[in-house]
């Protein structure tokens, strides 16, 4: 059985090289250095102003730009209700597919907005923002043809990136690297609902968590994370619609026995790693991340890229869909003014989302029935039943949260996107305990 499957991954690997694409223009089909990406980048912004924004969200040990490229209808800032997403390629600076086919992607995106509904419509409705190369020192430092080396893994300091994040069961003794700390700041800057970062190695989707407690012996034990069943119902967004992957036999020379059933793993199951990125998306943020490895090869040739474009274009733009599951609204006060940093939970499960500085929120959820609570300081909370019907379709839930009296001892919460009060909330304590002065007599 395992060799039918092998054989099938071989014949459509063929079928897949012989009807590639064309849609890409041939002369992208190489490798971009920091120059060449830098410059495709700009083209792409100038050629489509009102559907980009090109940033810089920090620079690397070399004092490269960490370039992002922001995609959608009016891209140059937050717009209320709209999700954020993220897809951040070359972590190790020698797994290039992944910077290579997020150029390919912004390229596919952009050239086929307002002629293909599918794609305009993610357009319309989502921001999305490509980082091409969290590692662009370590890519300038590898190089073509070396499928299971390390030179350029690193960063310039010889960090590996991918296990240089705050970790919740180590304390890591490391110093956070620069692109660390961009990508922190850039997680925690906007309301990123959903995020995968790709590497190369081998042909699967990785899930939260990635690390075990320290006590744990066996170092490949599966640690689910409180959206165990949300993580592997995303996962197979990606591994089902990529010819390959769900198969669950990569097939790589380096591991030709590997097996991963439907595609994905817990990525603690798979081997336990400290201070992931994925993990930090998850427990410091609202974010929704997991890792995706597209190649067995690190750094092939490069006449195999429209061969990798093409295996996972339809998963690329399947994935960012995925950021409009569940359930999303607004959370406003009887005045109808945002109420940022409430807090949305769901009934049974830890993990908690807070509202965006516009009161907007989104939470992803599998198909089903759940019980949202809505609590903010100062607020009465509110709880709804929610039925999510369908995967690809979120349910519109607004919620307006009545104040309770500040005599109870609570005060009226305004929101910003910060925790903590808000120079509102402060004139609000300094003139209650103006009143108390002067009623006393102090």
């Amino acid at each position: 059985m395992a060799n039918l499957l092998k054989l099938y991954v071989v014949l459509t690997t063929c079928l897949l090289m012989a009807l590639t694409s064309t849609a890409i223009n041939s002369t992208h089909f190489m490798y971009h250095n920091y120059d060449s990406m830098t410059s495709l980048l700009q083209n792409l912004h100038q050629t489509y102003p009102d559907l980009t924004k090109l940033y810089s969200i920090g620079k690397s040990v070399d004092g490269r730009d960490l370039h992002v490229l922001a995609m959608g209808a009016n891209p140059n800032q937050h717009i209320p209700g709209r999700p954020e997403f993220k897809y951040i390629g070359n972590m190790h600076g020698n797994e290039v597919i992944g910077r290579e086919i997020l150029l390919y992607l912004s390229i596919h995106m952009l050239e086929k907005y307002g002629t293909d509904n599918e794609i305009t419509w993610l357009l319309d409705n989502t921001r999305i923002h490509i980082l091409p190369s969290m590692n662009p020192d370590g890519f300038e430092m590898s190089y073509e043809g070396n499928c299971t080396g390390v030179i350029g893994r690193y960063n310039r300091n010889g960090i590996d990136l991918n296990r240089n994040f705050p970790d919740q069961y180590t304390n890591l003794t490391g110093i956070l690297q620069p692109e660390t700390i961009a990508v922190m700041q850039w997680i925690q800057s906007l309301p990123f609902v959903l995020s995968a970062n790709l590497h190369g190695g081998t042909v699967v989707t990785v899930y939260p968590y990635d690390n075990l407690p320290d006590d744990v012996v066996d170092r490949s034990t599966y640690n689910k994370s409180p959206d165990d069943d949300l993580y592997k119902a995303i996962s197979k967004v990606y591994s089902l619609s990529h010819p390959t992957m769900h198969i669950g036999w990569p097939n790589c020379s380096a591991n030709d026995t590997e097996y991963f059933e439907n595609g994905i793993i817990n990525g603690a199951a798979w081997y336990a790693i400290k201070g992931s990125m994925q993990d930090y998306n998850y427990l410091k943020s609202n974010c929704f991340e997991t890792t995706i490895e597209v190649a067995c090869c690190k750094y092939p040739y490069s006449n195999e890229l429209p061969l990798f474009w093409e295996r996972n274009r339809k998963s690329l733009i399947q994935y960012i869909k995925a950021v409009h599951m569940g359930v999303k609204g607004f959370i406003l006060d009887s005045q109808g003014r945002p109420i940022s940093n409430a807090t949305i939970s769901v009934s049974g499960n830890s993990h908690k989302v807070i509202s965006a500085k516009d009161g907007d929120y989104w939470r992803l959820l599998v198909q089903g029935n759940h019980t949202i609570e809505i609590s903010a300081p100062g607020y009465a909370s509110l709880t709804q039943k929610v039925e999510i019907s369908k995967s690809n379709q979120p349910a519109i839930v607004n919620f307006t949260l009545q104040a309770v009296a500040a005599t109870q001892g609570t005060l009226p919460a305004t929101g910003t996107i910060g925790r903590g009060f808000t120079l509102e909330s402060n004139g609000y304590l300094i003139a209650l305990l103006l009143a108390y002065i002067t009623y006393f007599n102090f």
